[in-house]
């Protein structure tokens, strides 16, 4: 049986969207469960996956990852139920808070609060999409006497959280069909899923029937330095370039000294050497790189450990040959 592997579109925001379908339409035909989009400061998510579902007729259609901060839930109730409809019931809903630079410096929202605005989003999307006549007191949002006016493809359309901190894990397992974490490490995994087990306790749920969709760094290529140097430069980037956050969450695996080093040589622009400073250890842990078959057997040996069905991240600045070769590489039909 084929494995369930999906992948994030990582292509760069400036290729013209004809190269998107054709990307796309490859990974279909390849056997990749679902396709994950995300926005960042690029095209904007649901838009692009609304295309997307006008051009296949399998793959799920996954937004990967909306914030909870630049749409009201209410929107995204309404959007997503649009998106599933056109694509036929293959829709995702991966929910989010993104992180504090981009909510504040590029959304001009206040960064409060995640926590309990995910808990709000997750109630208020969930209610809509059921039909209810949505009347919501929360935190953040008063709602009243509105329904949605068209009867949803589905009453349910999977939820999936991007959590990594203790808190966002155990809210997950308690509200969410599905988890989604990005750069986590094999070693820590089992430290996750008691607390996804914890969250999902409280509400007398099933934690192994929660779909468990790592984001993981993934590049394939004849030359392995290749791999390595592209996934080094991902992994510099985000911890870095992209605040506290991936900092943090690297140093928690054991790379205290590594991370710190990182974050102080991409701050002071020495963008090589921060580069550079990603350890082969921290580059075995937090991606898989090699050959075709190097790679499959790295993620085979994931996927039976109890890791989860990767979504495949392919580095910034991959080659379309580089992207090409992962793709081709990872197709859950060259497992065997």
């Amino acid at each position: 049986m084929q494995p369930r592997i999906g992948v994030n579109l990582t292509l760069r925001d400036d290729r013209p969207r004809g190269e998107f379908i054709e990307f796309v339409q490859l990974l279909e035909g390849l056997g990749y469960d679902s396709i994950w989009a995300g926005e960042s400061w690029g095209r904007e998510v649901f838009t692009l996956l609304t295309h997307l579902a006008c051009n296949t007729t399998r793959v799920h259609l996954a937004a990967g990852i909306a914030n909870v901060y630049s749409r009201t839930p209410a929107l995204i109730a309404q959007t997503i139920a649009t998106l599933d409809e056109i694509a036929g019931g293959r829709a995702i809903l991966g929910l989010g808070s993104s992180g504090e630079k981009v909510i504040q410096d590029w959304h001009g929202v206040p960064f409060r609060k995640p926590l309990q605005r995910t808990r709000e989003y997750v109630d208020i999307v969930n209610m809509a999409l059921r039909g209810d006549r949505v009347n919501y007191d929360g935190e953040f949002f008063h709602l009243r006497d509105f329904k949605l006016m068209f009867q949803p493809l589905r009453n349910h359309v999977p939820i999936v959280l991007a959590a990594l901190g203790p808190k966002n894990i155990q809210l997950t397992g308690e509200l969410a069909d599905g988890w989604a974490p990005i750069y986590a490490s094999p070693k820590a995994m089992a430290g996750f899923r008691k607390r996804l087990a914890e969250g999902a306790a409280r509400r007398g749920r099933d934690a192994s029937k929660i779909d468990v969709r790592p984001y993981t760094v993934a590049c394939v290529s004849n030359d392995p330095r290749v791999c390595r140097e592209l996934a080094r430069g991902h992994i510099a980037f985000y911890v870095g370039g992209m605040g506290r956050y991936y900092h943090d969450l690297v140093a928690s695996y054991g790379y205290v000294e590594e991370a710190r080093r990182v974050k102080d040589l991409w701050e002071k622009r020495d963008r090589k050497g921060a580069t550079a400073a990603v350890t082969d250890a921290m580059l075995a842990d937090l991606a898989i790189t090699g050959t075709a078959e190097q790679c499959r057997q790295r993620a085979a040996d994931l996927m039976a450990s109890g890791y989860g069905a990767p979504v495949i991240y392919l580095p910034h600045g991959s080659s379309d040959q580089v992207m090409k070769e992962t793709v081709e590489g990872l197709s859950p039909q060259a497992f065997r």
